[in-house]
C-alpha cells in the first residue's frame, strides 16, 4: 500500500513567466520511454511481481523502495509542466473571445485540447505513455541490470532537457531528478555487485559527466542528497539498507546514507482556476457549506 503524503519533494518556485515549450520538454520526463512515468511502473510490476522474496529480501526492499520514491517524482514533475502552464491563455469565461488562441501556435496542443492545461502521461512530441515500457522478466539480474540502463537512460535525457530549458523552476526540477535518478543508478549498481561480484561502480558516471556540472543539481548535491536512499515507509523495506549502506559514492567517495522514511517535502503549490478551460468548472460551489461542517466535524481548515 501506499501511504500518500499532500507534499512535494521539492520547493518549487513560481515561474516569472508561462514557458509552454519548456512544459513541452519537459513532458519526455514525465511520460516518455526513459521517463518517471516508466520509472514507477517498471519497479512497482517488478516488486508486484517479485518471487523467492523471502530469500532475497534486500533485493526486494530496494526495488519497493525506489519505487515509492518514483510516485513522488511523478508529482513534482507534474506541477512543474503546470506552474510553467499557468497564465499562457487569455482567462475569462467568455469562449467568443477565443481565449486560447494562443495555443494553436504552441507545440502540444494537447495542454489545452485533452488538458485543463496541465500535465499529462505523454512524453515532449505529445504521444501517451503505455505499459508497453514496463519490464518484468522476473529474473532479478535481468531486471536490476535493466534497471541500471533504465536509469542512466533517463539520466541522459534529463542532461538534455536540461540544456533546453532555462525557466529557473524547470532547471531546479530537472537539477533535482539528476541527483535523485542518480542515486537509483548506484543503488543499481550497487544490487548487481552484491548478486554477482561484478563491479558495475566503475561504469560510472553514465554519461560520462558530472552531476556538479549542472549548478541546479550541484546545489541538491552539496545538501549531501545524491548520498541518501529512502525507504519511503515508516517501518518496512529496512533491508535495502544490507545493499546500500557501507558503501561510497563513486563520483566524490563520500559515504552513502540509509534512512528509514522519507524526506520532510514541502507543501505543493496551489494552481490557479483556468475558467477558459472549465477548470475546475465549479463556480457555483459555495466554501462556507465545508467550513461549517468541517467545524461540526472538529476539523481545523
Amino acid at each position: 500500500m501506499i501511504l500518500r503524503m499532500d507534499r512535494l519533494p521539492i520547493e518549487l518556485p513560481t515561474p516569472s513567466n508561462p514557458s509552454p515549450n519548456d512544459a513541452a520538454a519537459i513532458q519526455e520526463l514525465l511520460g516518455g520511454k526513459f521517463g518517471e512515468m516508466s520509472t514507477l511502473m517498471n519497479y512497482t510490476y517488478q516488486s508486484f511481481n517479485f518471487r523467492g522474496r523471502n530469500k532475497l529480501r534486500p533485493f526486494y526492499d530496494l526495488t519497493a523502495s525506489i519505487a515509492g520514491e518514483e510516485y513522488g517524482h511523478i508529482e513534482v514533475v507534474s506541477y512543474a509542466i503546470n506552474l510553467l502552464l499557468t497564465g499562457v491563455t487569455k482567462r475569462g469565461h467568455n469562449p467568443a473571445e477565443a481565449p486560447l488562441k494562443a495555443a494553436a501556435d504552441l507545440r502540444n496542443t494537447h495542454h489545452y485540447i485533452a488538458s485543463g492545461q496541465a500535465a499529462l502521461p505523454m512524453d515532449s512530441m505529445g504521444h501517451f505513455w503505455n505499459g508497453q515500457n514496463v519490464f518484468s522478466s522476473g529474473n532479478l539480474r535481468l531486471d536490476l541490470l535493466h534497471n541500471f540502463f533504465l536509469e542512466c537512460g533517463a539520466r541522459a535525457n534529463k542532461m538534455r532537457v536540461y540544456e533546453m530549458v532555462t525557466d529557473p523552476t524547470a532547471r531546479k526540477m530537472v537539477g533535482y531528478l539528476l541527483v535523485r535518478g542518480g542515486v537509483h543508478v548506484v543503488a543499481y549498481a550497487r544490487a548487481l555487485e552484491k548478486l554477482t561480484g561484478v563491479a558495475v561502480d566503475k561504469l560510472l558516471p553514465i554519461p560520462n559527466l558530472s552531476n556538479d556540472k549542472f549548478p541546479d543539481a550541484k546545489k541538491f548535491m552539496d545538501e549531501k542528497m545524491h548520498l541518501k536512499l529512502y525507504t519511503f515507509s515508516k517501518d518496512d523495506y529496512k533491508q535495502a539498507g544490507m545493499i546500500w549502506e557501507g558503501g561510497f559514492h563513486p563520483e566524490d567517495g563520500q559515504p552513502l546514507e540509509f534512512i528509514q522514511g522519507s524526506m520532510e517535502g514541502f507543501p505543493a503549490p496551489d494552481l490557479e482556476e483556468e475558467p477558459q478551460l472549465n477548470s475546475p468548472g465549479e463556480d457555483e460551489y459555495d466554501p462556507q457549506m465545508f467550513m461549517d461542517m468541517a467545524k461540526k466535524m472538529g476539523i481545523k481548515l
